[in-house]
């Protein structure tokens, strides 16, 4: 048996690196995944049998379930990303995504203060996108009252709204 956790890592510490690293195929990582099976050791060895080779395997089935599940967390974060919009993950993708939020937020609250009849219509018909005959149909009103009230509504809005934020709308 190894007479310290110093000559225990010093023995096996290249060799799970090299294991690791035929798995994973990245340097650091497979360091990282080696002394990770040396702290895990250090923390369960009470339930490691004392012997050289229950030791050794303990340390090499650590190091493979732990390069394996780095692969496997590899593959699922590549499958993320392949489904994410490329122009999200850079800067100005993360930008326009603000500033769009800010603007669809003066947008709603534009509309939540006009008056009654002008913000159900206006909901109805540019949040919903329900056409004018639709709206007239369920608030039982005629087409002439909602085209009305949507050019009511705008008037309004033009002036609650930065130019930016209406042409949005």
């Amino acid at each position: 048996m190894y007479q310290s956790f110093e000559e225990l890592f010093q023995t096996y510490y290249s060799r799970l690196c090299y294991f690791s690293f035929q798995i994973v195929k990245d340097k650091a990582s497979a360091e990282d995944i080696a002394q990770d099976a040396f702290v895990k050791y250090w923390d369960q060895q009470e339930l490691v049998a004392r012997h050289e080779i229950a030791v050794k395997n303990f340390l090499y089935t650590t190091v493979r379930n732990a390069s394996l599940n780095f692969i496997r967390h590899e593959k699922v974060e590549k499958h993320y990303l392949e489904k994410q919009d490329p122009l999200a993950l850079d800067e100005a993708g993360i930008l326009h995504a603000l500033i769009r939020s800010e603007v669809i937020d003066e947008i709603y609250s534009a509309i939540e203060s006009l008056p009654e009849s002008c913000r159900r219509i206006s909901r109805m018909g540019y949040l919903e996108g329900m056409k004018n005959h639709e709206i007239a149909a369920q608030l039982g009103l005629s087409i002439n009252t909602i085209k009305t009230q949507k050019q009511r509504a705008l008037q309004l809005l033009r002036l609650k709204l930065h130019p930016e934020a209406f042409m949005i709308l």
